[in-house]
């Protein structure tokens, strides 16, 4: 990490999120949308023409050519006279979760056409190919020699088979557009860019790590979230929670549930793999119990926390239950709460599921983010960089998500209120005390 990476973080002006800057969206086929929309609005003393109702679809769910014309059309009509005086989108419950992916044009298709063939043909070679290496088992007396050189030839054969088929399927994932599906808050995050690139994602130009040279000339990035969850019920307590917390601060303990994976800032991790996670929740832990004063515990092993062993939790994070929420904390009115992994956040209404963002609001958390579908490890914030700001009491908590999420257009959602400031009235870090993580890592920026 350069010093001037470092010191970046510092001095980039604060986003001074207000209750006026938030912009509501409501899906106008969901009554309870509005009504919750209503609430908030009341809550927090939002402008009644902050809010922008929508012809949506009811699902979680939204096809990419229905988000273009139906969401990003009539938003950006409703927002022209107005870009510069907000800062927020917040999805109001009933407001799809998740966009569709981008579909191939007619040239793609052709050429998917032409290339499912060979594909098909390079299966069936690496599969004989294979099954020659294997037939050359080491000879005995004078064959030894020749057999071994002449596997060793067909094992370089396969392995350039193997290679070239890798190459194709790289093209062929590109061509079919895989992976250009996302949250749609994350998409909402570019509302005003056009024409990017929809596979995989677009770099965050709000996190703390970008040079303001790399902002010059591309149109603002939003922050977004979500106030949405199993039901209206949850929405309003989760909006009610918020307030009542801040107005004593947020009280409780902090439970951080890591995996003993070591860092080593010299490898190949670069602080974005496993270990640069795990290492981050541990400096979240020591950030929080030295200078935060907090009461932190902090689980090494791998084995997640079991059922009912975190009472009194204010802040949580830990990993990896893969869709198998653990019913371990008993949360305060105003929690924080996230667990690290693939699916969290493909679902929070269906009520069958085990993911952890729908669960952990159901037991009571106040806010949580998660992914809509595999964000690999890097699509999370660093648990020491969003819950160290969050100890501020200097920014809110959709600030704290849009300066340490690294990507826009991708799985990632926030769920909370954009406004709630846990800490605002009993601060526990200063700004300084909070450093890019993992120590020694390498910033996705430079």
């Amino acid at each position: 990490m350069s010093r001037y990476l470092i010191a970046l973080f510092f001095v980039s002006p604060a986003l001074a999120l207000e209750p006026n800057e938030v912009i509501v969206l409501v899906n106008k086929n969901v009554p309870e949308s509005r009504t919750l929309a209503d609430h908030y609005l009341k809550a927090r003393g939002i402008p009644a023409d902050n809010v922008i109702a929508l012809d949506l679809p009811k699902d979680e769910d939204i096809a990419r050519k229905d988000y273009d014309e139906k969401l990003v059309g009539p938003l950006r009509k409703a927002l022209e006279e107005r870009k510069d005086k907000a800062k927020c989108l917040l999805a109001m419950y009933g407001v799809p979760l998740r966009v569709g992916g981008d579909a191939p044009s007619e040239e793609e298709r052709a050429e998917l056409k032409k290339l499912e063939p060979q594909f098909k043909d390079g299966d069936e070679a690496i599969k004989k190919a294979q099954g020659e290496v294997n037939a050359l088992d080491p000879a005995k007396g004078d064959l030894f020699k020749m057999t071994t050189i002449l596997k060793k030839q067909r094992q370089g054969d396969l392995d350039r088979l193997r290679r070239q088929q890798e190459r194709l399927n790289r093209r062929m994932r590109f061509l079919r557009h895989d992976e250009s599906q996302a949250a749609v808050d994350s998409e909402l995050m570019l509302l005003w860019w056009d024409k990017y690139e929809l596979r995989r994602w677009q770099m965050n130009l709000n996190h703390f790590q970008v040079k303001d040279e790399a902002k010059k000339g591309k149109p603002p990035v939003w922050l977004t979230a979500r106030l949405d969850g199993p039901s209206p019920a949850v929405v309003k307590r989760m909006i009610d929670d918020a307030l009542a917390a801040e107005k004593t601060g947020l009280k409780g303990k902090v439970y951080v549930d890591a995996r003993g994976i070591r860092f080593d800032p010299k490898g190949s991790d670069t602080g974005h793999g496993y270990g640069g996670y795990d290492e981050s929740m541990r400096e979240m832990a020591a950030l929080l119990r030295g200078p935060g004063k907090m009461d932190v515990v902090l689980d090494d092993k791998e084995a997640v926390f079991p059922p009912n062993s975190c009472p009194e939790c204010a802040l949580y994070c830990g990993w990896y239950s893969h869709a198998n929420f653990v019913d371990s904390c008993q949360f305060v009115p105003g929690a924080v709460a996230w667990h690290l992994a693939s699916s969290e956040a493909v679902s929070l209404r269906r009520p069958d599921v085990k993911f952890w963002c729908k669960n952990q609001l159901e037991k009571g958390a106040c806010a949580t983010l998660g992914p809509v579908a595999e964000p690999y490890t890097v699509g999370f914030p660093k648990p020491a960089e969003f819950f160290g700001l969050l100890a501020t009491g200097k920014y809110t908590l959709a600030e704290c998500y849009g300066k340490t999420v690294l990507f826009a257009s991708w799985m990632g959602t926030l769920v909370g209120d954009p406004l709630y400031n846990p800490f605002k009235s009993d601060p526990r870090l200063k700004e300084e005390h909070v450093k890019p993580s993992p120590k020694g890592g390498r910033s996705a920026f430079e």
